[in-house]
Parts: structure tokens; sequence; C-alpha cells
């Protein structure tokens, strides 16, 4: 059997950007998706925490030391800058293999969305 679990989380960063006029996605400054553990184009859950919208997309790198949490497309619509959020992405593993499975937490400072 297998089953869901969480793979990735980057907890309480802040939205810095929401560019409508863009084809869809999420940008995420690349030190925070390389000590998450997140690929470009994964599908990322985004949860925030100012409103209480939860929606899906997919990641692409911002420039590294950016501190960049840009939604682009449809999602902008859910977010105004400044909101802090919660993303977290997911894995199918085998139910054996998941109860070791140790995901990749990150815990950027809440200010600048760096790694501290």
């Amino acid at each position: 059997m297998q089953i869901q679990v969480v793979k990735s989380k980057i907890h309480r960063v802040k939205c810095t950007g929401a560019e409508l006029n863009y084809i869809g996605s999420i940008t995420i400054d690349e030190d925070l998706m390389d000590a998450a553990n997140i690929i470009q184009g994964e599908k990322v859950q985004i949860v925030n925490n100012d409103n209480g919208e939860r929606l899906e997309t997919y990641c692409i790198p911002g420039p590294r030391k950016s501190g960049e949490i840009t939604l682009n497309g449809a999602a902008a619509r859910k977010v105004s800058v400044g909101d802090t959020l919660i993303l977290i992405t997911y894995a199918f593993m085998d139910i054996e293999v998941a109860k070791t499975f140790k995901p990749s937490l990150v815990f950027p400072d809440e200010a600048t969305n760096l790694l501290q």
C-alpha cells in the first residue's frame, strides 16, 4: 500500500508579490527550494494563514538570497503582499517507508524569508 505524506514544508514565509498577468505558478527563492528539497515544476500546496485560502500550483525558482515568494496568474487573486504563507509538498510512498521518512522542514526568518 502507498500513502501520501508531507515531503517538504516551508513554514511561515511572507508573500512578496502577486503577479496576475503571468501564466501561473509560484516563484520561490531557489535557496528555499533547495533547503526544502523542492524542485522546479513540483506541485505545491499554499496555505494562506491570513485569509484561510488553500490552493495548489507548481514551483519556479526565483533569485537566490532574494526571499522572493510571488504568486503568479490566477493564484495572485488569493493572496495579498505581506500575507503569511505555508508551502507544502507531498510524496507517495510505501507505508513502511513512510513510517521512518523525515520530511524537509524549513523555518526561514519571518521578516526576510531568508534562511537563518
